[in-house]
């Protein structure tokens, strides 16, 4: 019996899988390996997608897979413990262990290799090495031209070192240390300057400062939006300070209820405020979980999850973060 069947008897959309395996593979940072109890193979994934893990300490945290999709029997993440997080990945560190249970959902994917790519360029900054590291893996077996560009603080610091120094991936690796020499430290300007073939593609992922340096360094080559992709652990920043000083209402399409937002709250609190729940997780607009169908007006976009293109159509909007830049918004519920 595999995942999908033993988690759909148990009338939940939530995978129950065992732990095979914890290891360090960094300072901070820990490999966990997760199998289906009853030794079947897993629901599916492409490159570039994550879970929600629902943790030991009971939050709810998104980890990207960074296994190869080829293999189906098992679901690998990595966790660096946020010294300065709500606890979500201390517990992940101090509570999980061998041949216990923990709960995810299956895999979603808002971080895809273009298929169109004559090259892809991947450029990880700490943990961000995970989904690019599971991108890497499926060029690798394809016989695609890629390059990966590894920013970390130091060697200590550097997950998978035993991966990327094997013999298959190593000429594609390029390792880049905080601490180490100035002139193996990544350029970001001189890499855009580099990769100026049409038909590259690049993408990034990494804690805010880095992704803001891949932005800045983006936008002065003019490289097309079009092939820039990235993911974010984090909130990005904002261009502009969020005004929720203005209220307004959300309008229930299949019911016709009306239910005020106030300035104050979100649209998910205002929901269940009234007894309305939608899914959601990270609850700040870079997971993509609660991402709903808008039939009328305009959505204030706040998040990080849509592209410019998907937020350009206002048919959906994150209703965890977003906002309405009209008085009433109608949506898919």
């Amino acid at each position: 019996m595999n995942a999908e069947t033993f988690t759909e008897a148990a009338g939940s959309s939530r995978l129950s899988l065992r732990v095979a395996d914890v290891r360090r593979e960094a300072e901070d940072i820990v490999a966990i390996e997760l199998v289906d109890p009853n030794g079947g193979a897993l629901p599916t994934f492409e490159a570039g997608a994550h879970v929600d893990v629902f943790t030991p300490g009971g939050a709810v945290r998104q980890y990207s897979l960074f296994n190869d999709p080829a293999d189906s029997s098992r679901y690998r993440i990595a966790v660096l413990w946020d010294r300065n997080g709500r606890g979500g990945s201390r517990s992940m560190h101090e509570a999980v262990r061998p041949g216990g249970i923990l709960q995810v959902s299956r895999p979603r994917n808002q971080f895809r290799l273009a298929a169109d790519a004559a090259r892809h360029v991947l450029v990880a900054g700490g943990i961000g090495i995970t989904p690019l590291l599971s991108m890497a893996e499926v060029l690798l077996r394809q016989g695609t031209d890629f390059a990966l560009h590894y920013c970390t603080r130091s060697i200590e610091r550097t997950a998978f070192l035993a991966r990327i120094g094997e013999k298959d991936l190593r000429d594609h690796v390029h390792l880049h240390l905080d601490d180490g020499a100035p002139d193996q430290r990544l350029d970001f300007s001189a890499l855009f300057e580099g990769e100026s073939n049409e038909g590259a593609h690049l993408y990034y992922c990494g804690p805010s400062g880095f992704m803001a340096a891949v932005e800045a360094a983006a936008a002065a080559a003019t490289w097309p939006a079009g092939r820039l992709h990235c993911e974010y652990f984090a909130v990005a920043p904002s261009a502009r300070p969020a005004d929720t000083a203005k209220g307004f209402v959300v309008t229930l399409a299949k019911s016709g209820i009306d239910v005020p937002v106030g300035p104050s709250e979100t649209v998910v609190q205002a929901l269940q405020g009234r007894g309305i729940f939608i899914s959601t997780a990270c609850e700040q607009g870079f997971c993509g979980t609660c991402i709903t169908g808008v039939r009328a007006g305009l959505p204030d976009h706040r998040d990080t999850v849509l592209s410019d293109a998907e937020k350009a159509r206002n048919d959906c909007f994150t209703p965890c973060c977003s906002r309405s830049l009209t008085d009433i918004l109608v949506i898919d519920l």
